[in-house]
């Protein structure tokens, strides 16, 4: 077993990043507790992709059970704490409270699932496992992400050995390298994690699975094989410039100040795209001393794929937004070292989702960095080395109701599978497939 080097919260992150959502104090949470209406067909439960019991965890909370309520809530979702930061919780549970219906405050579902599952990690956070005696039976992850996370928990419940491989230093994927430092602290994401470790599930780190010679191996160590690998790259400008030093892609900038300790930032930011992750840079590079941060779409702003709140709280914050803009060239200074600036065109729908250029609607703007956040990659060339695994689009193709892949012996779910969804749906997505492994393992051992 390889056990990964804890990430201790770094002072000066903390306090660039005060969280946006503080925690709830000890009376605050019997207070909200104490106003939910414990719905016997609770419309918040079939809004959960993980299918949380809110109204038992939320009553456990209000009778001053925190144990018992985060018991509830991992029971469905062991990535609670984390998911509790970082569900749009607007349009998932909240959004279905009933309290809507009384032109009321929805209860705040995910501070009070944090508030259950802070004091579950801060004092001892075990989980009894349904079968004390290892089973016949060995499945392998590849990556470390929520998938593979909630993949590996479920599996390990039932007594069953896992073995998770990631290339990276530290496990938990996004949660880790890739949420904004508002919403989850990278020493939060590896607490949880820890507590999956306590399960027995063992981690091998650094350890870069890429060649079908070293699959094959895993196929025949392990029963099976779980691919919870994500997306790979954030996507190129593919842009005269873009190879400039200034120019570096979201999900990298957020795991350099996250993870590798890099604070520095350009006084003048550009970020193009308009996704959740956009925003995360944006706002961060804000937090991170930049004077100006600009972002800039080639559509309109009803056409973002960011949540709407997100989008407000970035204007709220100084963000500057450009619609139907396209970057067409990143300028360098006179050295050809630096970023001087970024070269846009103005672009217009011609129909079908197309859009042209405007001829003569070039315009330059000043900056010393920009941040392409525009979709990441799948992994096609790792995918295509995993034999008889067949791709759709660039994803995995899976049987959805057991996530078994054309390839009897894998198993797939998350970004790999859905193109990039939340935290939850990946959750969702192992555990899922959890249970009808387990089903084949009974099968074939008995």
């Amino acid at each position: 077993m390889s056990t990964a080097p804890k990430q201790e919260a770094n002072p000066e992150l903390v306090a660039r990043f005060p969280e946006i959502h503080p925690p709830l104090t000890q009376v605050s949470a019997l207070t909200e507790a104490n106003r939910c209406l414990y719905c016997f067909d609770a419309p918040c439960i079939a809004a959960c992709p993980t299918h949380i019991d809110v109204p038992r965890f939320i009553k456990k909370i209000a009778q001053g059970n925190l144990r018992g309520s985060a018991l509830t809530i991992l029971d469905a979702n062991i990535l609670g704490a984390s998911c509790a930061r970082v569900c749009p919780v607007d349009v998932l549970c909240e959004g279905a409270c009933v309290m809507h219906r009384y032109n009321k405050q929805p209860i705040e579902i995910g501070l009070l699932q944090r508030h259950a599952m802070d004091a579950f990690l801060a004092n001892g956070a075990t989980i009894e496992l349904e079968s004390t005696e290892t089973r016949q039976g060995r499945v392998a992850c590849i990556g470390a992400g929520p998938a593979s996370l909630a993949f590996a928990a479920e599996l390990r419940r039932r007594g069953y050995g896992v073995t998770i491989f990631d290339s990276r230093p530290l496990p938990g994927g996004l949660n880790t390298y890739g949420v904004a430092e508002y919403k989850l602290r990278a020493s939060d994401s590896l607490r949880e994690i820890e507590m999956i470790r306590g399960m027995g599930v063992e981690f091998q780190f650094g350890e870069r699975i890429e060649s079908e010679e070293q699959l094959g191996r895993l196929e025949k160590e392990f029963d099976y094989v779980f691919l919870g690998i994500g997306l790979g790259v954030m996507r190129e400008l593919q842009i005269p410039g873009c190879e400039l030093a200034g120019v570096v892609d979201a999900l990298k900038f957020i795991a350099d100040y996250k993870t590798g300790g890099r604070l520095s930032v350009g006084k003048r930011v550009i970020v193009v795209g308009a996704g959740n992750t956009a925003i995360d840079a944006a706002r961060a590079a804000l937090r991170l001393g930049a004077e100006e941060v600009q972002m800039l779409y080639r559509r309109d702003e009803a056409s973002i794929s960011a949540f709407q709140f997100e989008y407000e709280y970035a204007k709220a914050e100084g963000v500057k937004f450009h619609w139907w803009t396209q970057p067409v060239a990143v300028l360098a200074s006179e050295d050809g070292r630096k970023i001087r600036g970024i070269r846009c065109v103005r672009v217009e729908s011609v129909g079908n989702g197309e859009l042209k250029n405007v001829l003569g609607s070039e315009w330059d703007t000043a900056c010393d960095m920009v941040i392409p956040a525009i979709g990441q990659s799948p992994l096609l060339e790792f995918l295509q080395a995993c034999r008889g695994v067949k791709l759709e689009n660039g994803r995995v193709a899976v049987d959805r109701a057991t996530g078994q892949t054309s390839n009897a012996k894998y198993f797939a779910g998350g970004d790999c599978v859905n193109g990039g969804r939340e935290v939850v749906d990946a959750v969702a997505d192992g555990k899922r497939t959890a249970v009808s492994v387990v089903r084949f393992l009974e099968k074939k051992h008995g």
